[in-house]
């Protein structure tokens, strides 16, 4: 859980609370401890999630319903930002280093 917390830059009472109202897209496993163990593809669904809320400012309905009908186009957005933000990273070292 914190790791995917740190990973999203949010808190790990927002994973928390998006994995309980999203139970239909993230489904982490519990391991013995009953800790939350989340897959790359649960990841990749917060980092959807925190895009349509954060970015987008949908409700949290709207965007269960955002997903629900077109799934496609948000993932392709939050790869292309992710790409962005890295590609944004790499200049900002090139530039360090000059």
């Amino acid at each position: 859980m914190g790791e995917v917390a740190q990973m999203l830059g949010e808190n790990p009472s927002a994973i928390r609370y998006w994995s309980n109202y999203f139970e239909k897209f993230v489904k982490p496993q519990r391991n013995a401890k009953g800790n939350r163990l989340y897959h790359p593809e649960d990841v990749e669904t917060l980092r959807q999630i925190q895009y349509l809320l954060k970015n987008q400012g949908l409700t949290l309905e709207g965007a269960v319903q955002r997903l629900t009908e077109d799934r496609r186009s948000v993932d392709k957005r939050v790869k292309a930002i992710g790409v962005l933000k890295g590609i944004r990273e790499e200049l900002i070292q090139v530039r360090s280093a000059l």
